[in-house]
């Protein structure tokens, strides 16, 4: 797959953040910076736990693949 317009890529973006936070909640850190939790919560307005922030941004991200077409039903990631 290649991700050459701007929603692609952001879409790409937004698979890697939820992937990152995924690891978070299994306890391992990917560095001194900012998590991806803190970076979700901000850029998306999400509040609560890490696990409802994964929870909801599953959902988000499942809804926008729906909305391209991409996926047929509602799978988890």
């Amino acid at each position: 797959m290649i991700a050459d317009t701007p929603e692609q890529i952001e879409l790409y973006r937004m698979h890697v953040l939820h992937k990152m936070l995924k690891l978070e909640l299994l306890g391992i850190k990917m560095g001194r910076g900012k998590t991806a939790y803190s970076a979700i919560k901000k850029e998306y307005n999400l509040k609560g736990s890490r696990q409802k922030v994964y929870d909801t941004f599953t959902e988000i991200i499942n809804t926008i693949k729906i909305q391209e077409g991409e996926i047929n039903d509602r799978r988890i990631l």
